[in-house]
């Protein structure tokens, strides 16, 4: 899977973008602030139809126009995709070959991108949403039933806190409609939870397995599952986890009642990183963590792959400064003539050159892109 011409209209400081990329590698160099994380972030919004910077679309619209847009073609091995996404004050569209999508979970799964940012190391030591956000953001582009159950999960679960917030008040006294309301979460959690296992099973021994490429170590990564209703195991039915989560909501009714919210569930799970058993958030070093981080977004490659026979764009946000030059080459030996690639960074200094052969290199200034090295289209 590649995306060879790809244009952008109004999006930040990407006024009027329009060019055909290098199936292999291209790197963007200029300077912080001129549009190189805006054009990443753009490629990723055309995949995924949301950004990894901001929830509110809006922010995305350049200052003083009413939308922006953006559009491209994909390259596939079975077919040629041409992608659109139109961005206004009031909400979002997408097209798929000009034909406009009634639903945009119909069009996720068209472009598959995976993107590394120095942030990204908070996937490891950082806050358990972030690790629940990398979970439905990164399954649900690869499996559309995981993006229909994550998203009918959020919406009866904002229902459910909302009655539980008017039972805390008394200002409903209906306990049978709470029933109810437990019923449909448990089957949906069920879902989610079933689909998490089974993705993450495959993400670890890919991610152990990049793990071992990049740092030449002998510990041993392995990513862990810890769903919040803590009987549930990796070897139930769907049929059993929903038992069990719509058991614990029974167990926790009056505590939840109290408290006005939802305790468990899927909004409330969490993932474990070890090396060799040990907790990477507690015990690893920042090298160690920064290789995990790395890894897990190698392992995504792979389980992309895996699922839907294509390998997904890679988005390297100015990462190469923060790997050293053993790990840089191992990361680009990793993906050499798998993935299309995205580098930006703010020179072309410390990249190593005896691997990436013959990319294009563009140099972005004030939201404008020119060739430096290769051959320009569009």
């Amino acid at each position: 899977m590649y995306l060879d011409h790809f244009v952008a209209q109004n999006y930040r400081n990407l006024k009027n973008i329009d060019i055909n990329f290098d199936p292999n590698v291209n790197i963007f160099i200029g300077k912080n602030a001129q549009g190189k994380t805006n054009l990443l972030e753009a490629i990723y919004f055309l995949a995924l139809t949301r950004s990894h910077r901001t929830s509110s679309d809006k922010e995305l619209i350049a200052f003083g126009k009413d939308y922006a847009n953006l559009m491209g073609h994909v390259h596939k091995s079975q077919v040629n995709s041409d992608l659109r996404v139109l961005i206004t004050k009031k909400g979002k569209k997408v097209w798929v070959n000009r034909v406009e999508q009634a639903k945009v979970s119909k069009y996720i799964g068209q472009l598959n991108a995976i993107l590394f940012s120095p942030e990204d190391l908070e996937l490891i030591k950082g806050a358990p949403a972030l690790r629940r956000r990398f979970m439905d953001q990164e399954f649900g582009q690869i499996n559309p039933e995981y993006l229909y159950f994550a998203s009918k999960y959020r919406q009866v679960l904002f229902q459910r806190n909302n009655y539980l917030k008017q039972l805390a008040k008394g200002e409903a006294h209906d306990l049978v409609f709470l029933d109810v309301l437990s019923d449909q979460l448990a089957g949906i959690a069920a879902e989610i939870v079933v689909r998490r296992f089974k993705f993450l099973n495959y993400l670890s021994r890919f991610a152990s397995d990049a793990y071992t490429h990049i740092s030449s170590a002998d510990e041993v990564l392995t990513v862990t599952y810890h769903p919040s209703v803590v009987d549930i195991k990796a070897t139930d039915s769907t049929e059993d986890i929903y038992h069990k989560v719509l058991a614990n909501y029974k167990r926790s009714k009056n505590n939840e009642i109290r408290k006005g919210t939802t305790l468990s569930g899927p909004h409330r799970d969490d993932i474990e990183f070890k090396l060799d058993g040990k907790d990477a958030h507690l015990y690893g070093s920042q090298g160690q963590q920064r290789t995990i981080a790395l890894s897990i977004k190698l392992a995504e490659i792979q389980l992309v792959h895996q699922l839907t026979d294509e390998y997904p764009l890679l988005l390297l946000d100015d990462v190469m400064s923060e790997l050293d030059h053993s790990r840089q080459s191992a990361l680009l030996n990793y993906i050499h003539g798998k993935t299309q690639t995205f580098i930006t960074t703010t020179d072309l200094e410390g990249i190593s050159w005896e691997i990436i052969k013959q990319p294009k290199i563009y140099r972005i200034q004030s939201g404008k892109i020119s060739l430096e090295k290769g051959e320009l289209n569009g």
